[in-house]
């Protein structure tokens, strides 16, 4: 019999301004939710301003942009480069090093460009693996309509219902998963035991548990941490709701290791961090094409 997985905290991520020109509500990476093993940080990025964020260097975790309004272009000293629109996503793993850019670009109705960012902690045996960048076109993510349609479900990394998702695209195990639920709508979706888990509403209200005791509805913008007991979340919008509930589903392998992070590094220890500022100065070790590069979406020039 399926165990409902119970509410720990429920929080709401407060909007800031990061980057050039672009304004976040970051949930975990704060002072309520530093960390959820594997994951380091959520932001809920919105950016009419086209500076992006420019390049900038990575060590020792990978990173997952899901875009869901408008194109992000990416490039970086691999050589590696693209560009994702409404509904795409990217996986970048910076492993022992990597330099990127992150760039928005103008839409045709002037609509500003919306998307999450997750970064994932990388195992510490894998700290040091070779920098690595996918990305996922909408037309390539499967989906599932649940509850006599009420439910959409975009797989993006996981499993619902039988379908499963483009698999390989993080090295730590991640379900990713875009639910809109519409007025009268529920799904009771299945998570890997022992997984952290939470949701983050990105759209109208849901009703997590609300049939038991602990459950509760959850307003745009608020984020949902799940117990680890259990092997389901249910989630639902009142058949009297004006407008459809749309959250992202997250879960995650836990590592047992040690979190150290310095602005875009992420590490085991204090050492690891300095040797890490060392390296990106000196260019080595991992950031040796680091020296003189500059990326062509950051001069405007693509």
């Amino acid at each position: 019999m399926a165990t409902r997985r119970s509410i720990q905290k429920v929080f709401l991520a407060r909007e800031q301004s990061e980057g050039a020109g672009a304004r976040i509500r970051r949930s975990i990476g704060t002072a309520q939710m530093p960390e959820l093993s594997p994951f380091l940080m959520l932001d809920h990025f919105k950016s009419t301003s086209l500076a992006g964020f420019p390049d900038h260097p990575h060590r020792g975790q990978e990173t997952i942009t899901y875009l869901i309004n408008g194109s992000l272009s990416h490039e970086d000293f691999l050589g590696n480069s693209g560009t994702i629109r409404t509904g795409g996503l990217q996986f970048m793993t910076a492993g022992r090093g990597i330099m990127h850019s992150e760039i928005p670009r103008p839409n045709p109705d002037g609509s500003p460009n919306i998307g999450l960012q997750l970064w994932v902690d990388l195992p510490q045996k894998l700290k040091k693996t070779e920098p690595r960048y996918r990305d996922l076109q909408k037309e390539e993510i499967p989906t599932i309509d649940l509850d006599d349609g009420k439910v959409h479900v975009k797989v993006i990394s996981g499993e619902s219902h039988g379908v499963e998702s483009v698999k390989e695209l993080a090295y730590t195990p991640v379900w990713l998963l875009d639910v809109e639920i519409k007025p009268g709508g529920k799904i009771i979706q299945k998570l890997p035991v022992g997984w952290n888990a939470f949701a983050y509403v990105l759209d109208g209200e849901v009703g997590f548990g609300v049939g038991g005791e602990g459950g509760m509805v959850v307003k745009q913008y608020q984020n949902v941490i799940f117990g680890q007991e259990g092997d389901v979340v249910e989630a639902e919008v009142d058949a009297e709701a004006k407008e459809n509930g749309r959250l992202v589903l997250v879960a995650g392998q836990p590592l047992d290791q040690e979190v150290v992070r310095y602005g875009p590094f992420v590490m085991n220890t204090e050492e690891e961090i300095d040797q890490a500022m060392r390296d990106f100065r000196s260019y080595s070790n991992g950031f040796e094409r680091a020296r003189g590069w500059e990326s062509e979406i950051g001069k405007g020039k693509i």
